[in-house]
């Protein structure tokens, strides 16, 4: 785990010393937004993976999508400490077992939230208590196969009576896409993995 810890360190410390160009929905994103932070945790295996879910198909917001676990970030919370606490009211991480790496750029989306993912490494095989209301499933998505830009497709949609263009992954049976998908790829940019 030190190894993956160091090597995450460099990497988001080259990649964000100087402003990188980044995607995000900034065109369909209202004037203000609300903060949101998710952890992008990466799993310190022999081939790391992100650890992602997918969000109950009965929720009202992004129902049945792949993310990231987070949520807004509360009065007083800085984007790493929301990141953590929804990590824990969602997957039972406890925020003991996470070393953070880092916070990355700031996604704009078109739903009304400026999304700062934050960068981390837990354990392998670390036990998980899903919280049924927030996660219907997780898996692991390995980072070489989510940040090699050959396994992104470019795809385009209407919404809100406008082109929509965004990428998609897909991950055996998981379609991992939009906000998602867009943090994945400026993610794949600042570290050069």
């Amino acid at each position: 785990m030190k190894e993956l810890v160091a090597r995450l360190e460099r990497l988001h410390r080259e990649g964000h010393a100087t402003p990188g160009d980044h995607r995000d929905e900034a065109h369909f994103a209202a004037r203000d937004l609300t903060p949101a932070a998710v952890l992008a945790a990466v799993t310190a295996r022999g081939r790391p993976g992100f650890l992602l879910i997918h969000r109950p198909s009965n929720m009202r917001s992004h129902p049945g999508q792949v993310a990231f676990p987070g949520g807004k970030i509360d009065p007083g919370e800085t984007a790493i400490e929301a990141a953590l606490r929804e990590a824990n009211e969602e997957l039972g991480i406890d925020p003991a077992d996470v070393t953070v790496i880092g916070a990355s750029d700031t996604y704009r989306t078109g739903s009304g939230y400026a999304i700062t993912p934050v960068i981390a490494v837990i354990p392998p095989d670390l036990e998980l208590r899903p919280n049924p209301t927030e996660v219907a499933q997780w898996f692991e998505a390995p980072v070489d196969f989510v940040f090699d830009s050959a396994n992104h497709t470019g795809q385009t949609a209407i919404w809100q009576e406008q082109e929509r263009r965004y990428i998609e992954i897909m991950w055996q049976q998981h379609r991992i896409w939009g906000v998602t998908a867009g943090i994945i790829a400026n993610l794949a940019r600042r570290i050069a993995w």
